[in-house]
C-alpha cells in the first residue's frame, strides 16, 4: 500500500540537515513533499490569505509531509528550496516575468529557467546544530550570540509588526520596524546577558548601524539557501547583469493566471 494516496517527492535541503539536532527529521538533509492539487491552488487563489499576507506560508505548510516534523523548525533558506522545488513540481521550471532592465529603466520580459537555482555555496564547517554562531562587533566590540531564523520565527516577526503596525495612529508617520524586529530576533546574547528586555532595548536603541550591517552581513553569508539570481541580458543595450529573481507570490501565478 501507497504511504500516500498521492504522489511526493524527496527535496535536498541547503542546509544539508547541518542546522537540525541528529534526532531531527530534517537531519538526514533531505524533505518530503506532495506535488500541488487543487487544494493548493486553492490557498493560492485565496484574497484573504494573499490579503494577510501569509498565502505562501499556507502554501508551504500544506505541501510538506515529511513524517514527524514539525514544521515551525524549518530553517529559512530550507524553506526556500521547497518553494522552489513546489512551483516546479506543480507549474513546471520556466518563469515568465516582467523586470525593469538595470541598464535603460525599460521594462523586459524574462524566460528564467528554475532548473538552473542552485544552492548558495556557505561554509558548512561553520553550521551547528545548536543554532549560536559568537561574533565580536567590529566597533563596540562587544561579543554577541546570533542564531539564523525558523518557519516559526519569521511568522511570530510577522505577527509582532502587523500588531505594531495596528498600534500606530491613524494619519501618524509610519516606521516601518521590520528590520528591527528581525534584529531582535536574530541576536541572543549581548556579553553574556540573555535577558530578552535588555537585548531588545539594546538592538533598538544601542546597536549601532554599521554593526547592524555587520550582522547581518554575516547572518546573510553562513545561511545555507539558494543562490536566487539569474544572469540578465539587455534586450537594448546587450549588456548583462546579475540580478534577484523575483520570489513573491507572483512566483506561483502561471503566465495563464495573471
Amino acid at each position: 500500500m501507497a504511504k500516500f494516496d498521492f504522489p511526493t517527492e524527496i527535496v535536498d535541503l541547503p542546509s544539508k540537515g547541518k542546522l537540525y539536532p541528529t534526532d531531527h527529521p530534517l537531519s538526514k538533509g533531505t524533505v518530503e513533499i506532495k506535488y500541488m492539487t487543487a487544494r493548493e491552488e486553492d490557498i493560492l487563489a485565496s484574497q484573504n490569505l494573499i490579503r494577510k499576507g501569509v498565502v505562501l506560508d499556507k502554501l508551504f505548510e500544506s505541501v510538506v509531509v515529511e513524517e514527524g516534523l514539525d514544521i515551525g523548525d524549518i530553517f529559512i533558506g530550507d524553506k526556500n528550496a521547497i518553494l522552489l522545488a513546489t512551483r516546479v513540481l506543480g507549474y513546471g521550471k520556466d518563469y515568465q516575468v516582467e523586470v525593469t532592465d538595470p541598464f535603460t529603466g525599460e521594462t523586459q520580459k524574462e524566460t528564467i529557467d528554475l532548473s538552473q537555482i542552485q544552492i548558495k555555496e556557505v561554509d558548512d564547517s561553520i553550521l551547528s546544530a545548536d543554532n549560536r554562531y559568537t561574533v565580536t562587533l567590529p566597533i563596540s566590540k562587544k561579543e554577541v550570540v546570533l542564531k539564523l531564523l525558523t518557519h516559526k520565527d519569521e511568522l511570530d516577526i510577522n505577527a509582532e509588526i502587523q500588531a505594531l503596525q495596528r498600534l500606530q495612529k491613524k494619519g501618524s508617520d509610519v516606521v516601518s520596524q521590520e528590520l528591527s524586529t528581525r534584529l531582535r530576533y536574530i541576536v541572543q546574547e549581548v556579553d553574556g546577558n540573555t535577558d530578552r528586555g535588555f537585548i531588545n532595548n539594546y538592538v533598538k536603541n544601542n546597536l549601532l548601524a554599521r554593526e547592524s550591517k555587520f550582522i547581518r552581513d554575516y547572518i546573510r553569508k553562513i545561511s545555507p539557501d539558494l543562490d536566487l539570481k539569474y544572469q540578465f541580458t539587455s534586450d537594448i543595450t546587450g549588456e548583462t547583469e546579475a540580478l534577484d529573481i523575483p520570489f513573491g507570490v507572483g512566483f506561483f501565478y502561471p503566465s495563464e493566471w495573471l
